[in-house]
Parts: C-alpha cells; sequence; structure tokens
C-alpha cells in the first residue's frame, strides 16, 4: 500500500477527537482513526453530562472550588482556571451544533441542569441519562460527512513513527511523524503520515476485571506515547465509579452519578443507609470516598453488593430523567420505580496520562494528547463528575487552535512496516489468557484499598507479561488483539509503578501501609 498522506493524524474518535477534527477540517486535511466504529467510544457511554457554569447561581470560580476540593491537592489551578471559564463556550459550540439537551423553561438557561457528587451546585447540562450519545451522534454525523476528514474504521494504532525511531541521531529533539496502522479488517499494515499526530484514544478500564468502560478502552494512546518517549504522569490515580450496576447479565452499566444528585440513597442489605457514617457530605461526596466507603461496607460485611434505591421519588419523574437506566434496569428486572439497585464500584476513568500543556502539546513535537489519554493538570488526584467530557471539548478546541497556527509542510516519505521475518501466530489463545490473568490480578492488587506487597506481586506478573509479549510481538504478525494485549500490559506497568512511589494516601490512591497525607502534594511524573 502507499504511503497516506494527511496534514493532521486522529487516534481515536471519542469527544475529543470528534471536537479536533470539525475545528480543523475547514482548512486541514484530517484522518480520524478508531478501531472499531466511529460512534464506538467511552463518550458515547457517558451518562450525567458536562459540567459548566452555566446559571446565575453558579460561577467559573465556583466550579474551580469544587473542581480542586475533589482533586486532593494536585489540581494545576491555572489549568483548572483556563478549563472552567472556557466551559460555558464550549456547551454553546455544542448547542449550535445542534445537540439536543433536556430543556427546562424553568430554568433562566433554558436547559434542565442536575447535581452531582462534589459539585456546589446544579451545573450539569445533559440529554437525559444519554449524554455521551447524543453528542456522539450529532457530531459524529457531521464528521462522517465532511469533504476533507477521512474516517479509518476498524484501524488500529501500532505505534508512532518518530525521528528517534527512524535513527535520527538527536534525541533532545524527538518528532512525530505519523503512525503505523493494522487495517483489522484487511489484515495490512497502513502507513499514515501527517504534519501533526494526535493521540486521543480515551482511558484504561480495561486492564482491571470490572469496568464500566467498553472494550475500546485498552490504554492504546497513553502506551503508545510512553514507548515513544513521552513523559507520562499521576497514573495511580484509576477513578472507580462507586455505582455500577450489579447482575450477571449487565456488562459494564453504569448507573449515573446523577441518580445520587437527584435524592438516591445508598443502603446497605436491610435498608439502612451508611454513608452519613463515612462523610458529612453523604451521598453527594466525591466519587472516591463514595467508593471508598461502598469498598468498606462490602468487606466489612461479606458483601456482593450495595443497593440505591431512589424509589421514594415520582415514577414519572424517575421515567423521564433516566429513561435509559429505567429501561435497562426494567430489562433485567428491577423496577427502579418500586426496588433498589444492585451496584458495585467499577473502575471507570483514568485520571493520568501523557504529559501535556495547555494546548494538549506533548514531549514530541508535532505530537498532541487529548481527552482521557492525556494529564493536563486538570483532575489532580480525583476528576470531578462530569468534568470529563467537559475536558475533551476545552482541550479538543485549544489543540485545533494551536495546529491551525502552524505552517504547513509537506509529508515525509517514511518507510513501510517490515512483516518479512514473523510468521502467523499458532496459539492465539496466549493472548486470552494473559488478558484474564491481567485483569484479575490487577483489579486484586492494584484497585481500591493497595498495599505495598500487592503492588509487588502485581509488578512481578506484569515483568513475566512483558517478556511473553514482546517475543510473540518480535515473532507473530499482529492483530488486534495482540496491540491491545501489549498496550494494556505497558499500562498497568505505569500504574504499578506510579502507585509504588507514591507513599501517602491521596484522592484515588489509597494505601494501607501509607494511610497518612504528605504535607506537600507533587504529581507522580515517570520518564523512560
Amino acid at each position: 500500500m502507499p504511503q497516506l498522506d494527511f496534514d493532521t493524524l486522529i487516534i481515536g474518535s471519542g469527544l475529543a477527537g470528534l471536537t479536533l477534527a470539525l475545528n480543523l477540517a475547514q482548512s486541514k486535511k484530517v484522518c480520524l482513526v478508531t478501531k472499531q466504529a466511529l460512534l464506538d467510544s467511552a463518550s458515547g457511554w457517558a451518562q450525567g453530562g458536562i459540567a459548566a457554569a452555566l446559571s446565575e447561581e453558579d460561577s467559573p470560580d465556583a466550579h474551580i472550588r469544587d473542581t480542586l476540593a475533589a482533586g486532593a491537592g494536585l489540581c494545576d489551578e491555572v489549568v483548572t482556571r483556563y478549563v472552567a471559564e472556557n466551559g460555558p463556550r464550549a456547551i454553546e459550540w455544542l448547542i449550535t451544533q445542534g445537540v439536543p439537551f433536556t430543556r427546562d423553561q424553568n430554568n433562566e438557561t433554558g436547559y434542565h441542569l442536575t447535581r452531582e457528587g462534589g459539585h456546589s451546585v446544579r451545573r450539569v447540562i445533559h440529554a437525559a441519562d444519554t449524554t455521551g450519545q447524543a453528542v456522539q451522534l450529532t457530531l459524529g454525523e457531521k464528521v462522517r460527512t465532511h469533504p476533507n476528514i477521512t474516517v479509518l474504521e476498524h484501524h488500529i494504532a501500532i505505534d508512532l513513527i518518530t525521528s528517534a525511531k527512524l535513527g535520527h541521531p538527536d534525541k533532545n529533539n524527538n518528532c512525530c511523524y505519523g503512525a503505523y496502522v493494522l487495517d483489522s479488517t484487511a489484515g495490512r499494515v497502513d502507513t499514515i503520515a501527517a504534519h501533526c499526530t494526535v493521540l486521543a484514544t480515551g482511558g484504561a478500564g480495561k486492564v482491571y476485571l470490572y469496568t464500566t468502560n467498553p472494550d475500546t478502552a485498552t490504554g492504546d494512546g497513553i502506551a503508545m506515547g510512553w514507548r515513544a518517549g513521552c513523559r507520562v504522569a499521576n497514573m495511580e490515580f484509576i477513578q472507580f465509579h462507586p455505582t455500577c450496576l450489579y447482575h450477571p447479565h449487565a456488562k459494564s452499566f453504569l448507573i449515573s452519578e446523577a441518580v445520587r444528585g437527584e435524592g438516591g440513597l445508598l443502603k446497605l442489605p436491610d435498608g439502612s443507609r451508611f454513608m452519613p457514617w463515612h462523610d458529612e457530605r453523604i451521598e453527594l461526596a466525591p466519587r472516591d470516598i463514595v467508593a471508598r466507603a461502598i469498598d468498606f461496607e462490602m468487606k466489612k460485611r461479606g458483601l456482593d453488593c450495595v443497593y440505591l434505591d431512589i424509589s421514594h421519588k415520582p415514577a414519572n419523574f424517575l421515567r423521564e430523567h433516566f429513561p435509559n437506566i429505567y429501561a435497562r434496569c426494567l430489562e433485567l428486572g428491577i423496577d427502579i420505580t418500586k426496588q433498589p439497585i444492585p451496584v458495585v464500584p467499577a473502575a471507570h476513568y483514568t485520571c493520568g496520562g501523557i504529559v501535556t500543556d495547555w494546548n494538549g502539546k506533548t514531549d514530541l513535537d508535532n505530537l498532541y494528547a487529548i481527552g482521557e489519554t492525556a494529564h493536563t493538570g486538570l483532575h489532580g488526584a480525583n476528576r470531578l463528575a462530569s468534568n470529563s467530557l467537559l475536558e475533551c471539548l476545552v482541550f479538543g478546541q485549544a489543540a485545533a487552535t494551536d495546529i491551525l497556527r502552524q505552517r504547513s509542510m509537506s509529508a515525509v516519505q517514511l518507510p513501510q512496516w517490515d512483516e518479512s521475518r514473523v510468521t502467523d501466530a499458532d496459539e492465539e489463545i496466549v493472548i486470552s489468557h494473559n488478558w484474564d490473568e491481567l485483569r484479575r490480578f490487577m483489579w486484586d492488587y492494584v484497585g481500591i484499598v493497595r498495599t505495598s506487597k500487592r503492588l509487588q506481586r502485581a509488578q512481578h506478573r506484569i515483568k513475566l507479561l512483558h517478556e511473553e509479549i514482546n517475543e510473540y510481538y518480535a515473532n507473530f504478525r499482529v492483530t488486534s488483539d495482540l496491540l491491545e494485549l501489549r498496550n494494556l500490559v505497558d499500562t498497568a506497568d505505569l500504574i504499578v509503578q506510579s502507585a509504588m512511589l507514591r507513599h501517602e494516601s491521596r484522592g484515588l490512591h489509597f494505601s494501607r501501609d501509607y494511610p497518612d497525607l504528605l504535607p506537600q502534594a507533587q504529581n507522580t511524573v515517570l520518564k523512560r
């Protein structure tokens, strides 16, 4: 196959990638690569909404205070202000694109705003309880039909092509030229060259056995950026969403934070509440506190789950505000208007990632990272609810502005992918076994509550998996499953390395060996 040349290559089709593509496409030739279908991303699974100071009772300063409080001392205050102040403008852009947010004529904004854990006021704009889906459908249609955007579905990036990998001697000025990408349908590796390459692949929830994330969340961008020489920060801070539906047939189904925001109560099997014993903010405490409280009660009492009860609200209210949750639970025999919902915590969001500046620029020239893949400094040690889609919007637009400022350059001729010394795999069952082993020991040893001994056990197993996978990668043709497993193991290694370096308990990282908070908050930054 001849080399494919573009002005900008975007790897990932979540909200960050779609926002960037649409903001570039008026003057740039864009290629958007996604490893499944265009709309298959964690963004599309987001239920609650997008946080922004839109009402008269709210302000960017109040949004900043709530974000900093949730972030446990590690948010970058300047970045947080930048995001909060640009939030309303980002929402206005979505409205002009046609996103059908839920209306409320009794609110001066004209839209219904809900409240979630950690927020001091109602500031979360939403489209019923399927906000991510509504946003992705609206922007996805515009991306798919735009003449300057080429969408390559069922394509998974293998690795970035950098000057260091091409043998250029100056490692202090490493530059990205594009990426090698596997066409999963054709079984062919394409070489894609671009003046700017953007990692927007989302997080790494699938490194854990239980997660609210889709199957696409395998840490691809974080792992590729790390292998290419980017710094990675704060990977120990994995957010566990407190309320994932507990049911044998409910794979990764999230019960939105907004259910608690609208009055849902967490209860034990006997119907008694337990959050008042753990935090004065009760059900609306930040996610790390609520998740640890549930984990504590389940382990103390030997429970399989706890219960989220909103049946005291009018049935019509629940069907109107949570139609997707109501319908899915009803399919499984749970009527939320009459019964509590069984819930457990599950891995939900990767707060750390590739270190970037305000414009999404990484340590490599012409390489950007945006969305959950990036570490911007916004989330600190714990992300405030509904700040994730906001971050995608604000930094997607910021990266577009920076890329548009750059002078266009002709593409560099890159070497083709070399498969001359590999063969087809003879035992692909090894991949599924290794994937299962990884997710189980990460859940057992690197979960909500950690110890040094558990982390050491995980590190030992990761080392063995690394050796097996590197040997497999070197000798056999690449497949989507192999690439995802390789990225997950690299990402798991970064999580464990970071956790072992943090000798305190802060935000989402809780260690029994280091239960106290250090007087000075510092980021954990890893460098190759």
